[in-house]
């Protein structure tokens, strides 16, 4: 064998091992780095949510899930929000100062847009889930009931923006709204905060 031959043999082989062993070395470090990673389910637990409103009727509600947690999307009715005026006197926190809600939601309807509520579902006594009850003067409510959500484990009351009622209600705070915008007229992001978008 020719002197030229063997160090071209010899040049082949060592750049056919080289390659080999960073091959062989990207296969055994890829799943040590790949376990640094949040797994799928920790990513989508903390992931925003999009909620398609484009279809939701008025007086309708929709519920979605948020980092564990129940968000409700109501699509309030004229007559819901002009509701919201006459139940301000029987609120323990009508300017929501101790309740927790991004700044733009920080007013009378509780919203980005008077329309929409965009609420986590939680109690804020024990954590329970209380229930839509939007009839108005029921008879297990009461006359002065005009609508909102009701938390049947304790008796907590939240009207239609879901600020706890004055009426001998548990719950100290308001339900709180997550963060969220909107994304032209058909989908709300909740989870993601851009500021007072309209």
């Amino acid at each position: 064998m020719s002197e030229e031959a063997s160090v071209s043999r010899r040049h082949f082989l060592t750049v056919a091992t080289s390659v080999t062993g960073v091959v062989g070395l990207a296969f055994t470090a890829a799943p040590f780095i790949a376990s640094f990673r949040p797994s799928t389910r920790a990513r989508a637990l903390g992931a925003p949510v999009a909620v398609d409103i484009s279809k939701l009727d008025e007086g309708a509600m929709v519920r979605v899930v948020w980092r564990g947690q129940p968000v409700w999307v109501l699509h309030r009715s004229k007559d819901m929000l002009e509701r919201l005026a006459r139940d301000a006197a029987a609120l323990k926190d009508p300017e929501s100062n101790e309740s927790q809600q991004p700044p733009y939601a920080k007013n009378d309807t509780r919203a980005l847009r008077p329309e929409y509520l965009v609420v986590i579902g939680n109690c804020t006594h024990l954590g329970c889930a209380p229930i839509e009850r939007f009839e108005v003067a029921p008879a297990d409510l009461g006359a002065d009931w005009v609508g909102g959500f009701f938390c049947p484990c304790h008796g907590s009351k939240f009207d239609l923006a879901a600020r706890v009622r004055d009426d001998g209600s548990p719950a100290p705070t308001n339900l709180s709204i997550p963060p969220y915008r909107f994304v032209g007229d058909e989908l709300v992001i909740v989870g993601e905060d851009t500021g007072a978008n309209a």
